[in-house]
């Protein structure tokens, strides 16, 4: 149970009033193992109200599930499922742009296969897929979309603690709802190297290009456009008994529901650390710089995007059976079209109970 107030809810520079609301969120976590065979998967919904300035109510859904088979030098592979959220949920966290406020719902498939060459040498290939649609997003000037492509290429373990991997991949990115249209393809190239530096600390640095042809289609007139973007990342995860940080810096090519493929550059940074054995802390910050990687579907152009937020958390487990969460988040939006930033404060405050866990083996 959640309860939680924001004085900008839509990020908006325009006059808005405060938004006070509250989640109720049942959900149930499920898990099997054998020899061969494991399974993880996930029910959880949110029954959502908010009061004040934008009254709303509506419903999230979330459906993961995890599927791993292996043999001897083989393992298949699943992960997907379908999640219902929010465009201020889940599209502007993971791309760092700004939508109108309105329904998601995105099934995504991503099957994979893993096969063990030698003791070092491994083959990996996956295929992937996403569709997602928006609520009355014809309306608020979002279009329909699908994804999909997949990556194939090898796993070398050089040493103990390094991993080399090189990737080529393909994506073919489509809007499906509009009388214009979009449609771009990108294949590329990856590599991936992971050095363990000691046990507690890991990082990663990857990199390749993305050549992207775009066709835009307007009127009965096609216009092909071309382009090279690199994309790369680095993570630097380190733990100890009581604390762990997590840096990392990546620029990488998302979907969006403006009907285009945006270009998100990110910066973040995750700490946490154990006060006592019941109680924590947490701050998670990340600032976005977002561009277009695509034509927009209508013709013009994406102004240039910058978000940042900070979320500082207070965990406090009550007890074996309840938990409670203060949090406090800070969020800044700019952008070319804007003639000052607009800025958002809000407070959640979350009550879990923890059911007892049902488990059987034979």
């Amino acid at each position: 149970m959640k309860g939680s107030y924001n004085d900008n809810l839509f990020l908006t520079p325009l006059p808005h009033d405060p938004t006070y609301g509250y989640w109720l969120s049942p959900a149930v976590e499920f898990a099997g193992k054998t020899e061969q065979l494991e399974v993880i998967g996930k029910a959880a919904l949110d029954f959502v109200e908010y009061y004040g300035g934008e009254p709303n109510r509506f419903t999230n859904v979330n459906l993961p599930l995890t599927l791993r088979y292996r043999t001897e030098t083989d393992e298949w592979g699943f992960n997907g499922g379908f999640v219902r959220d929010n465009t201020l949920m889940g599209e502007l966290l993971t791309t760092g742009l700004v939508l109108r406020f309105t329904q998601r719902n995105q099934w995504t498939m991503n099957p994979s296969w893993t096969r063990v060459i030698t003791e070092k040498l491994s083959f990996q290939g996956l295929f992937q897929f996403s569709d997602a649609t928006y609520q009355n997003g014809v309306r608020f000037g979002l279009v329909d979309y699908q994804v999909f492509g997949g990556s194939g290429g090898f796993l070398y373990h050089a040493t103990e603690r390094d991993e080399i991997q090189l990737l080529g991949t393909y994506t073919n990115f489509h809007t499906t709802n509009a009388s214009f249209g979009l449609r771009a393809m990108f294949p590329g190239a990856m590599l991936n190297v992971t050095h363990a530096f000691t046990e507690t600390m890991k990082g990663t640095l990857y990199g390749g290009p993305r050549f992207i042809t775009s066709t835009t289609n307007l009127g009965g007139v096609s216009q092909v456009t071309r382009d090279t973007i690199w994309v790369f990342g680095a993570v630097l995860n380190k733990r100890l008994e009581n604390a762990s940080l997590q840096l990392t810096l990546a620029r990488d090519i998302f979907p969006s529901g403006f009907g285009l493929l945006v270009q998100t550059e990110r910066i973040g940074m995750l700490a946490s650390y154990d006060l006592t054995e019941n109680l924590s802390v947490s701050l998670d910050n990340s600032a976005y710089l977002v561009s277009a990687a695509s034509p927009l579907a209508r013709g013009g152009t994406l102004s240039e995007n910058r978000l940042f937020y900070t979320t500082p958390m207070v965990a406090w487990k009550l007890s074996e059976w309840w938990k409670l969460e203060i949090s406090y988040s800070y969020r800044w939006r700019d952008a070319d079209g804007l003639q000052e930033p607009a800025m958002s404060n809000s407070m959640m405050f979350m009550l879990t109970y923890f059911p007892t866990k049902f488990a059987m083996s034979n």
